[in-house]
Parts: structure tokens; C-alpha cells; sequence
């Protein structure tokens, strides 16, 4: 199936790589920019077609059936984003816990345009002690990209700052969608 799904994304679709930051065994992915549904499936895709899975995290409201058993199957997380529970901690103390780690957030946390992203995957990543492997959609270039990676100090303001430049020029599918503000 690997092959199927590189054929898909490269050949057929026409994307490319400049990955040049190798999967630990453990890790976070921040995905940006996020301003479509097809960013989930370009995500998918390009795990199935390097040929590694990782977990992610989404909005409650699309784990109906018969979607929210395909999408816990594939290593989905509900969120419930009006209800501030500890899932950090809950999430950190897992990926402690196991051998191998490997979840997908994406920052901005919705699909429309944002000043303020997420923290909740650096949090989980320093409570964890995990890499922050920095992935960029440009759908301008049809490029995948990670060529950065950043360890947690607890300096959320500063490293945050950092994230959000990285992925300041990348073109999202819907550009009015992704805004990165200072």
C-alpha cells in the first residue's frame, strides 16, 4: 500500500519533500497551516506514504459515527475544546509512559485565521520532554516540509515566537485562513 499512497501524493498529485528532520521515537508534529479539511488528508497521506503513523488530535464534533470509529482507529483524540480539563498532563504522562510516540497537532487549533495559536502540544511535549517537529503544508509549492525541530525549554513566549516565524511563509490551501502575528 505505501507505494499505492506515494503514488498518489507525488506522482499523481505532484508534491514533493524537504524533510530533513529524522522521526525519534517520540515526538510531537505542529502541522501549520491549517485552513482546510484537506489538510487531515495530505497529513494522512504523507504518513502512509513515508510509511509511519501518527496520532492527532481533533475537534469532538467529527467523531460521529460512522467517522469517530474509523478516526480513534487511526489514532484520533477528541477534544472538547470548551472544557478546560488537564489533557496535557493526560496526554504527556502517556507519551511517558510508552515506547514509541508520535502525535500530530496543529497549532492554530481551528481552520480559520487566528492572532493567538494553541500551546497545549508545546505544554505536552515539555511535560513529556519531546522534540517539536515542525511540519509545513505549502499548498503554493506543494511542498512538505520539516526542516527544524525544537526541544521545550519552558520559555513558552519566546519559543512560541520562534514556531510561529518558521512557518510565517508557508502558503496555506485557503491563504486568508493562516495569519502569523508576533
Amino acid at each position: 500500500m505505501r507505494s499505492f499512497y506515494r503514488f498518489l501524493l507525488y506522482r499523481l498529485m505532484g508534491w514533493s519533500t524537504d524533510v530533513t528532520v529524522a522521526l525519534p521515537q517520540k515526538y510531537i508534529i505542529a502541522l501549520a497551516p491549517h485552513t482546510s479539511n484537506w489538510d487531515f488528508l495530505m497529513g494522512q497521506l504523507y504518513s502512509r506514504a513515508e510509511g509511519f503513523r501518527c496520532g492527532f488530535m481533533m475537534k469532538k464534533d467529527w467523531f460521529f459515527w460512522p467517522l469517530g470509529p474509523l478516526f480513534r482507529r487511526m489514532g484520533g483524540i477528541p477534544v472538547v475544546r470548551s472544557r478546560h480539563t488537564s489533557l496535557t498532563d493526560q496526554v504527556a504522562q502517556q507519551a511517558r509512559q510508552s515506547e514509541t510516540f508520535s502525535l500530530c497537532i496543529t497549532p492554530e487549533g481551528t481552520r480559520k485565521a487566528v492572532s493567538e495559536w494553541k500551546r497545549g502540544f508545546y505544554y505536552i511535549a515539555l511535560k513529556a520532554d519531546l522534540p517539536i517537529l515542525l511540519f509545513g503544508l505549502d499548498y503554493g509549492q506543494k511542498r512538505i516540509v520539516c526542516t527544524k525541530s525544537i526541544r521545550p525549554t519552558g520559555d513558552a513566549d519566546a519559543q512560541m515566537a520562534e514556531i510561529k516565524e518558521y512557518f510565517r511563509h508557508f502558503q496555506g490551501k485557503h491563504p486568508e485562513g493562516f495569519r502569523v502575528e508576533s
